[in-house]
């Protein structure tokens, strides 16, 4: 592995439309880190589950977090169950002229890794930190930050960043050449998410102003 780009193992190599794959570090993070949500996928004596989760990354590391008493955490984290991360961004739907190729645009990381629990302070601290504020981009500075209690009730598992691959597609429909001549339309319906109105809460205390990072 160079310091920039992980070799494919046979777990992450892509063999479907392998001209979409992408090894390259910036690539992977720069999809995780847009992403907010993950699904970690792992089995329990032959039995699959799967976890849609927050995440955050900081450097070679990929974050989750929830309760001590979470029984999926506990199992991942007392076990070291190799788990397997998905993340996808859904960019636009591509419109062919044929029924059959029709296709999403979207950029996606698959991950495999063992989680490590994180206990030291500094470490924790700073995961929640960057997590709050990759839900919401100034938010931790502005709330009042977790109590003994709270921290001794939360539990943090890391995965590296060491074994991944990113999938991803662009552009428009690619028809059969005699498709070309029909009349149907075709073409990118784009997709973004994008926040709506403000729903302030009903105990909200009168005169607290919405903050600049809101606005």
């Amino acid at each position: 592995m160079s310091t920039n780009h992980l070799e494919p193992t046979d777990r992450t190599r892509i063999t479907r439309l392998p001209k979409r794959g992408d090894y390259d570090l910036a690539t992977i993070h720069a999809i995780l880190d847009e992403a907010l949500v993950c699904t970690v996928a792992f089995a329990v004596d032959g039995q699959p589950f799967q976890i849609p989760t927050g995440f955050c990354r900081i450097g070679d590391k990929l974050y989750i977090h929830g309760s001590v008493g979470s029984h999926y955490m506990r199992q991942l984290a007392e076990q070291k169950l190799t788990a397997c991360i998905g993340v996808t961004w859904l960019d636009g739907i591509v419109l062919a002229r044929s029924a059959f190729h029709h296709s999403v645009n979207y950029r996606s990381v698959i991950l495999f890794g063992q989680p490590t629990r994180v206990t030291a302070d500094a470490e924790m601290y700073e995961a929640l930190e960057v997590f709050t504020n990759k839900m919401c981009p100034g938010r931790w500075d502005d709330v009042r930050k977790p109590t003994p209690g709270e921290w001794k009730a939360t539990m943090l598992l890391s995965f590296p960043i060491t074994e991944a691959s990113a999938k991803l597609r662009t552009g428009g429909p690619k028809d059969d050449e005699e498709d070309y001549d029909l009349n149907v339309w075709a073409g990118v319906l784009p997709l973004k998410l994008t926040a709506s109105a403000l729903i302030p809460d009903d105990r909200l205390k009168a005169g607290v102003p919405v903050p600049s990072y809101l606005r």
